[in-house]
């Protein structure tokens, strides 16, 4: 349970980093930035899970590209669902995807690493 609630605030800092590093794509505080990780967590794990599986050939033509697409995808609608949360755009998603991506990658090496000690 602990170890949901440090991967929660992490990935809320890691939209915040990616607010900073993506132009368009904006959070206006940290509380925001929690509820939109919560949002597209979500959604990822319904919506963006069921889009997953319908477009895993194309997935594999592209690589895994595609996924990154489905992924700006769900982070744009959560934008318009939190307040405080806002991306201008399909580019300034797909490439806070793939920001959002190498920091999930990080924060998941650490976080996998300490609950296995």
């Amino acid at each position: 349970m602990i170890g949901m609630l440090i991967q929660w605030v992490l990935y809320a800092i890691a939209l915040l980093i990616c607010s900073r590093i993506v132009p368009g794509f904006v959070l206006v505080g940290f509380w925001p930035a929690m509820i939109a990780a919560l949002v597209i967590g979500f959604l990822n794990a319904t919506v963006g899970f069921l889009l997953k599986i319908v477009t895993f050939p194309l997935s594999i033509l592209t690589l895994g590209i595609f996924l990154l697409v489905i992924n700006a995808l769900m982070i744009m609608l959560a934008s318009g669902v939190v307040r405080g949360f806002h991306v201008r755009g399909f580019l300034p998603a797909f490439f806070g995807a793939i920001v959002l991506a190498i920091l999930g990658m990080v924060i998941r090496a650490f976080t996998t690493q300490s609950s296995s000690s």
